[in-house]
């Protein structure tokens, strides 16, 4: 049977997707650079950023997708290779292998007539899909992004981004600086504090550091059970009064203050980091000001002299295969409807380009639901009025809580999984009364 649609990445949003395709009776075939399914925690994948100590910074029961929950006798936080491990018996368990081929790059999605053409290279030359959907689903960790502009003067010591970070031995008897507030940050100064001869940890801007459990369980679980009953901001003083009872103010550690609240960012998880500080093992800066041979100057104005920079600081979203018209101002200011739905496009769609504040498997899980709905024919958007509309309030209330960090990316875990389910319902309603834009097979057209 030909595909009808072609998913970009085999990760957990393309797997999650293939699946649900497959729920619906839609034919599909999936495309991966990689040499085996499960994106970014194959740790000996190319271009995956998993390095030997990283585990989830989620907790298993909230990081599972709901249609094969992870075996209870795994630990609250397992590592890379259990879940690389679980999303390779996902695809297994779903029959997902065949329709997945590995080791080929898309380099070029483009409207072709009423129907898209995907081009991918491949061990035997490239291979040409043509389709009546595209859905991306590549993920959005594989561009590094570094300091810009960089900054002032000449640096003379080694520098590593954290993407090509794999292994403590990477650090040992060096004098490291890691440079960023994330949690891969935090993870690799833990690591260098173990091994290297000293560790710095740079900070431009204060973090909530949350342990890994608070008052014996998942911390991310207890945030959870409030996210039915309370609103955000009642949640989030509730949460940062229970950290300061538990752990203190990050002030207290001589780590910079939180310019925002504990929900208006992504949370930094980590239950060693403050444990390494207070032990003197981890020695914490502001921001650097300057660099001037192996010394860096920051803007307090100490000095220290250092071996090693580990760049923590993210990375670019990185689609090239798509025309520069279709990101339109940029990937991560795409006003896609429900985080999934192009606007000016039909066809194309995304499964994962968002920034939740908990674990990403449930929300693709959630999109990819969507999405297959929609081109089996069971579902309905509402009217491009309507979906503009909405898109503007959401933006809206995301500045308002995330300001301008991304904020046509950012979503709440749980807000986002209960709206989701409720737009699958009514869409599915719509589609009933043959109201809303539908997706039509025979004529690959949408109609309003």
């Amino acid at each position: 049977m030909q595909p009808r649609v072609a998913v970009i990445g085999a990760g957990p949003a393309g797997l999650a997707t293939l699946k649900a395709l497959a729920d619906r009776g839609v034919p599909a075939v999936g495309f991966d650079a990689a040499p085996q399914v499960g994106g970014l925690w194959v740790y000996d994948a190319p271009h995956s950023p998993a390095y030997r100590t990283l585990h989830l910074n989620t907790s298993r029961t909230r990081t599972e997708f709901a249609d094969l929950p992870m075996p209870t006798d795994w630990p609250d936080y397992p590592d890379h290779t259990r879940v690389a491990g679980y999303l390779h018996d996902y695809a297994q368990h779903f029959g997902l292998l065949d329709a997945i081929r590995l080791g080929h790059t898309v380099t070029r999605v483009a409207r072709d007539g009423t129907r898209w053409r995907v081009d991918a290279a491949g061990p035997d030359g490239v291979t040409t899909a043509h389709v009546e959907a595209v859905v991306v689903a590549n993920g959005h960790n594989s561009r590094p992004r570094h300091p810009a502009p960089a900054y002032p003067g000449r640096l003379t010591a080694d520098q590593l981004h954290s993407h090509d970070y794999r292994d403590p031995e990477q650090l040992t008897g060096r004098r490291v600086l890691v440079v960023g507030g994330g949690n891969s940050a935090m993870d690799i100064a833990v690591d260098a504090s173990h091994v290297a001869s000293g560790t710095l940890l740079s900070l431009r801007r204060g973090v909530w550091i949350v342990p890994k459990h608070l008052l014996g369980r998942p911390s991310d679980t207890l945030n959870g059970a409030l996210a039915t009953r309370l609103p955000w901001r009642l949640r989030q003083r509730l949460s940062q009064r229970m950290l300061r009872l538990s752990v203190g103010r990050p002030e207290r550690y001589g780590l910079p203050a939180p310019r925002h609240g504990l929900l208006q960012d992504h949370p930094t998880l980590s239950d060693s980091l403050l444990s390494r500080i207070s032990h003197g093992e981890i020695g914490v800066r502001p921001a650097i000001a300057r660099f001037d041979g192996d010394r860096v100057h920051f803007a307090d104005g100490a000095t220290d002299a250092v071996d090693l920079v580990v760049w923590c600081t993210g990375y670019d979203i990185d689609l090239p295969f798509l025309e520069p018209a279709l990101l339109g101002d940029g990937a991560d200011r795409l006003p896609l409807y429900r985080h999934v739905f192009h606007q000016q496009a039909p066809g194309l769609m995304f499964v994962g380009l968002m920034q939740s504040t908990g674990s990403a498997l449930p929300v693709v899980e959630a999109q990819a639901r969507l999405v297959a709905a929609y081109l089996a024919g069971e579902y309905a958007l509402p009217t491009p009025a309507e979906q503009v509309a909405d898109i503007v309030a959401e933006l809206r209330a995301a500045r308002a809580r995330w300001g301008d960090r991304r904020p046509a990316m950012r979503i709440d875990f749980d807000a986002y999984l209960a709206r989701a389910a409720k737009e699958l319902s009514d869409g599915a309603a719509r589609a009933r009364r043959g109201r809303g834009v539908r997706w039509h097979r025979s004529e690959d057209v949408r109609e309003s």
